[in-house]
């Protein structure tokens, strides 16, 4: 029997490769440069199912030119970057990988959050000049984290896990989200109205997904009710803050600094942005462990699988 063809867009783990190998035809090589237009549209139009990425623009105007794909699996938990409604409309089944990517984020949102307070990437690059003098009293001065208040927007499975790690900090939790949250045992969570939480907190951690409410949740009137010791933390989606508002606020110093794995325009960072000393700056890796980056592929396998043998995605997401 022959086997269905498979359009990837990107390169990904070569555990996935190899699984990927012995039940599909691929239609092309995935490399890790993103796709042209033209190679994505004629992917799109050869297909029965496509992996695509976050970074990939599956709009319309894509969808209009297909005729055999069933299903684009999306090798992320979040889905903004398809037309869900052009999908459905021709019937393409969308999925994506929830649950298996909240530890590597929550865990890279602490990383963040350590780095940014006791400067560490400020520390290692004068390590590395070779012109360090020495300890001093008053060297590298950064900001406790332990007993202070960690404020989250967005209490899902990720902000819930960020909230799991300050019990070891001794940390009181607030948060801003649609339904309140039970802590686990002994350990309370407290939901407060969003400026509450923005004026409160000592590190506020942004966990919502990229949709018309959130985008520009964080603007300046928010920012301008954070604490100037605080610190923002934002491993979400980089829209989700109006970018020129923070560069101001940091510059300003209204806020102590941010810590950020995601822009508003990747992979475009602002030159002011990257200017600040208060900032920490990833490349976008809140998933980006090996483990991680394998078992989002292996699920995207199981949601197209599951499609074309008739039966129902278990991460369906239209």
């Amino acid at each position: 029997m022959e086997r269905p063809t498979l359009y990837v867009t990107r390169l990904l783990p070569q555990p996935v490769l190899d699984s990927i190998f012995g039940q599909y035809r691929m239609l092309a090589e995935p490399t890790d440069q993103p796709p042209t237009e033209d190679e994505l549209r004629r992917g799109f139009a050869e297909a029965q199912a496509v992996i695509c990425t976050l970074t990939d623009r599956i709009n319309a105007s894509l969808l209009s030119h297909v005729t055999k794909l069933k299903v684009i699996a999306n090798y992320a938990v979040g889905y903004n970057n398809i037309d869900l409604p052009a999908a459905t409309q021709r019937g393409i089944i969308v999925t994506n990988t929830p649950d298996v990517l909240t530890d590597a984020t929550a865990d890279l949102t602490w990383t963040l959050l350590l780095a940014l307070t006791r400067r560490v990437v400020e520390g290692d690059a004068w390590v590395r000049t070779g012109h360090w003098p020495g300890w001093t009293p008053t060297q590298m001065l950064g900001a406790d984290v332990s007993g202070k208040t960690l404020g989250i927007i967005g209490m899902g499975r990720i902000g819930q896990a960020v909230a799991q790690r300050a019990t070891g900090f001794r940390m009181s939790v607030i948060y801003a989200g649609r339904q309140s949250v039970a802590g686990p045992s002994g350990i309370s969570w407290n939901r407060r109205p969003l400026d509450e939480v923005l004026a409160e907190s000592d590190f506020l951690s942004l966990h919502v997904p990229l949709t018309e409410a959130t985008h520009h949740l964080i603007d300046r009137r928010k920012l301008a009710l954070m604490k100037p010791t605080a610190y923002l933390i934002n491993t979400s989606r980089g829209p989700v803050i109006d970018e020129d508002a923070l560069v101001s606020a940091l510059e300003a110093k209204t806020i102590a600094g941010a810590g950020l794995d995601v822009y508003e325009q990747e992979p475009v960072v602002p030159a002011r942005l990257m200017s600040l000393p208060n900032v920490v700056l990833l490349p976008h890796l809140g998933s980006a462990t090996l483990e991680t980056r394998v078992r989002m592929g292996l699920i995207c396998l199981d949601n197209i699988a599951a499609v074309l043998g008739g039966r129902p995605a278990p991460n369906r997401v239209n």
